[in-house]
């Protein structure tokens, strides 16, 4: 019976969820442009706003970015990526500004031995033992 079971909404993996406070003036506003029809509901709203200002300061972010040697994207770190850093006797200092993902099969032990730093701007997945490993290495 299991075997029939499937997920009717997969979670996008380029996505991550948030939430805003935003005040009832400016919720009205939002919700009239939705009703006119100039977008398709709050969502289009709020992303439409969002990648017009990054649009605004994308000179700025592009310097940013090259200055700090951000990798910008997904980084995605498997075991065996981990195991080669540790066989070197290297240590990663991951610096990602998108999504940085560790493989699911990463023990904590491998994890705290491998990656010195993680400095993401955006999302971190990666699993609760391996975060809490690193907790301290996480900024």
């Amino acid at each position: 019976m299991a075997s029939n079971v499937h997920e009717l909404r997969p979670r996008p993996s380029d996505s991550e969820k948030i939430t805003i406070n935003l005040g009832y003036v400016d919720l009205g506003h939002v919700d009239l442009l939705v009703q006119e029809g100039f977008y398709s509901n709050r969502t289009d709203f709020i992303r439409t706003a969002i990648r017009n200002q990054l649009d605004r300061h994308n000179d700025a972010v592009t310097k940013s970015v090259a200055r700090r040697q951000l990798d910008l994207g997904l980084r995605h770190y498997t075991r065996q990526d981990l195991e080669a850093v540790q066989a070197a006797g290297e240590a990663l200092h991951i610096q990602v500004l998108g999504l940085a993902s560790i493989a699911g099969d990463v023990t904590p032990e491998l994890a705290r031995q491998t990656i010195a730093s993680v400095h993401v701007l955006g999302a971190l997945h990666a699993s609760p033992a391996v975060k809490e490993a690193l907790k301290d290495r996480i900024r």
